[in-house]
């Protein structure tokens, strides 16, 4: 009887615990981009591994992005998707 390998997911630690030198602000959209979808989304802790404290300050940091134009809140509001023209 052949035996498969079982899928052990890798475990999951937050970036910013890990990093203390990582700054979690609104004015780096760039890091922040890593935890939205390409469709706005705020990704969940679940998926992203972001201790609950962290992922609190990021949610904060990433809606203060939103109003300062910094980030997107939908794909319509992307720079990436061209609208069609009529």
């Amino acid at each position: 009887m052949a035996f498969r390998k079982r899928f052990t997911p890798r475990k999951k630690f937050c970036r910013f615990c890990a990093d203390k030198n990582l700054p979690l602000d609104y004015k780096r959209p760039d890091i922040l981009r890593d935890f939205i979808t390409d469709r706005g989304k705020i990704i969940p802790r679940r998926i992203t591994g972001t201790c609950a404290k962290h992922q609190r300050s990021l949610t904060t940091e990433i809606k203060r992005a939103r109003q300062m134009a910094l980030l997107f809140y939908t794909t319509v509001h992307s720079t990436d998707v061209k609208k069609k023209s009529v």
